[in-house]
């Protein structure tokens, strides 16, 4: 595995020591890359326990980032589903709006649920309002339509069961043609619930996904990483998934903290057909590993 992503040696990279006013938590970023930043929608959790989302930003993603001194987006009251806070955003470029779409948990007083903002400046937010019922989590969009439907990857609760399902709309209201994409399999590491990780990465082989899985032992559950390749016009058809998990809690920021033993990507960039990956720390911190994309796809090609 320490093959495969390669930790940032000063790991993590965000702590809630780096923050500009008091907080618990800082984790499970939205990543995007604009006007020449690596921009970080950061998970903030306070000392209420209710979470909001702040925004940063840093020329090379790594370090020196420019933090500000308040949150940038806050639960609102007139939204009854960020009753008890906003968490976990994804980010993509929609090329058909020409806007960059913001999923994120909306924690409802009926469980958490998918909503969505849209942006073109990181500046202005424009709330659309819940995409799916509760209770829902791990969503983002993809970046371009699938035969000219809107696509969201999302894992919903459905009898007790985390499978990660895909659904498609023509207008970002209306959704249907709900399936299930990636199942849990039972005895594996990621027998329990599985969840998207980050938001899907389009390759010339296909769709990579990146995506989270659990396994609930004696004590408490591990969170690992896999990775799965969908075809590209048709993402229901899985061309390969990884047997075994490609990333694991093994580092203490990584055992140790609000939540044990969780790695949990959310977000990338890529630089020079290397892949920067942004995941949270066991719900406290925010830190960086590496991998080649021509390496990883390689991985899921041969089933690892």
């Amino acid at each position: 595995m320490e093959t495969i992503f390669k930790r940032y040696p000063e790991n993590p990279i965000l702590t809630p020591e780096n923050w500009k006013y008091p907080c618990n938590a800082v984790f499970n970023p939205g990543v995007i890359e604009f006007k020449g930043y690596v921009y970080l929608l950061c998970r903030v959790e306070t000392f209420d326990g209710y979470s909001h989302l702040t925004l940063i930003k840093s020329k090379n993603g790594i370090n020196e980032w420019e933090i500000p001194n308040e949150p940038t987006i806050l639960p609102e009251e007139k939204y009854d589903e960020e009753r008890w806070g906003i968490e976990d955003p994804r980010i993509v470029y929609i090329e058909d709006l020409k806007k960059f779409a913001i999923t994120y948990v909306s924690f409802s007083s009926g469980g958490p649920l998918i909503s969505l903002i849209l942006t073109d400046d990181f500046k202005n937010f424009d709330r659309q309002g819940p995409l799916v019922p509760p209770e829902d989590k791990d969503g983002s969009l993809f970046p371009k339509k699938i035969k000219g439907k809107f696509a969201l990857i999302h894992r919903p609760i459905i009898r007790g069961e985390g499978h990660i399902w895909i659904s498609y709309s023509p207008d970002l209201i209306h959704w249907g043609k709900h399936k299930i994409l990636l199942p849990v399999r039972p005895g594996m590491w990621d027998c329990h619930r599985i969840g998207l990780g980050c938001p899907p990465i389009e390759t010339e082989e296909g769709w990579l996904i990146i995506y989270h899985g659990i396994r609930y032992t004696a004590s408490i559950p591990i969170y690992r990483v896999g990775l799965a390749l969908l075809d590209k016009d048709n993402p229901e058809k899985i061309i390969a998934r990884t047997k075994k998990w490609v990333f694991a809690p093994e580092k203490d920021y990584e055992r140790i903290g609000n939540a044990m033993n969780v790695v949990f990507p959310t977000g990338y960039i890529i630089k020079d057909k290397e892949i920067f990956l942004y995941y949270g720390c066991v719900d406290r911190y925010i830190s960086l590993a590496f991998a080649s994309l021509s390496e990883l796809i390689d991985i899921v090609k041969h089933n690892y």
